[in-house]
């Protein structure tokens, strides 16, 4: 056997090994998301009556109808879903959502014993919120989702000129209002807080705390600019090479990523250095590579 064939094959196992621990990883953390959001439901939203969007939200409300397990509703509501997202989106996405759902429906019924921790509205709203947001967030940065809406959107917006998030929207206003017949519109305005609190959540799991920002500066001082952002938040700049659209005149484009705790410091550089410069700052959803870990100011 030659000595390549066998580098070969050790870099095989080794690759396996990284896919299996990751595949280990993945599923621990929706495991981990799923019981969240079952916690959310069973033990705050659900003995206090407030419900959260998509299927989940149907599920509720029927199991408060039917007098069925809420588990139960969400696997059997979901079943069509499982179907189409393995013919349109791929076996990948549809097993780790089908993972999902049947931790969630499992770990529903395993809490419906447990008695609410509260029966504070505000409190129910809120805790209820977060940990749906948290649990939601964790599975869908893992790869799976905990609602088949989700799946609808996703396929929807290839022929509908309206975006996932306008799509899921859509549906949750009609399925809100549903809940406002069913427990009383005082419930209805509560449900619709906490799934403010959980959508808000969810973008935090999914993007971090540290949320990266892009910024592009023009400025005459570019260099003295470029060196105080080294110097002040320890970012890397780049310096791009610009032309003005109306005046023909050759720019220098600064370009740098920081954090959103970074904005209100670069806004003060920039002010301080150069208070005509024109900034500007999106967001980003994701960074890798590159020299984007500060350094060390000393």
């Amino acid at each position: 056997m030659s000595e390549l064939t066998i580098q070969l094959k050790e870099q095989m196992k080794k690759h396996q090994g990284f896919t299996k621990v990751k595949l280990a990883e993945r599923a621990l953390f929706i495991i981990i998301g799923a019981v969240l959001m079952a916690i959310g439901l069973e033990v705050f939203l659900v003995p206090n009556q407030i419900i959260d969007g998509g299927i989940v939200g149907i599920s509720i409300i029927l199991a408060h109808i039917l007098g069925w397990k809420l588990g139960i509703i969400i696997f059997l509501l979901n079943i069509p879903f499982f179907i189409l997202c393995y013919k349109q989106i791929g076996s990948t996405f549809t097993l780790s959502t089908l993972f999902g759902i049947i931790i969630l429906s499992v770990a529903t019924t395993l809490f419906h014993s447990v008695p609410a921790f509260t029966n504070d509205l505000i409190l129910a709203t809120v805790f209820g919120g977060l940990l749906l947001g948290a649990g939601v967030g964790l599975v869908i940065r893992n790869g799976g989702s905990l609602d088949g809406t989700e799946i609808l959107a996703i396929l929807a917006t290839k022929k509908l000129p309206f975006s996932v998030g306008e799509i899921i929207m859509f549906f949750n206003i009609f399925i809100l209002g549903s809940a406002g017949f069913v427990f009383g519109w005082n419930r209805a305005m509560y449900s619709l807080i906490t799934y403010f609190i959980a959508f808000k959540t969810i973008d935090i799991i999914i993007e971090g705390f540290d949320e990266s920002k892009s910024a592009f500066i023009i400025s005459e001082n570019y260099q003295t600019i470029g060196d105080a952002i080294l110097k002040t938040l320890g970012r890397g700049v780049t310096f791009l090479k610009g032309e003005g659209g109306f005046s023909g005149d050759n720019k220098k484009v600064i370009f740098c990523v920081i954090s959103r705790l970074e904005e209100a410091k670069l806004k003060a550089i920039i002010e301080d250095k150069d208070p005509g410069a024109f900034l500007a700052v999106t967001n980003i959803a994701e960074v890798r590579g590159g020299r984007f870990k500060r350094k060390d100011i000393h």
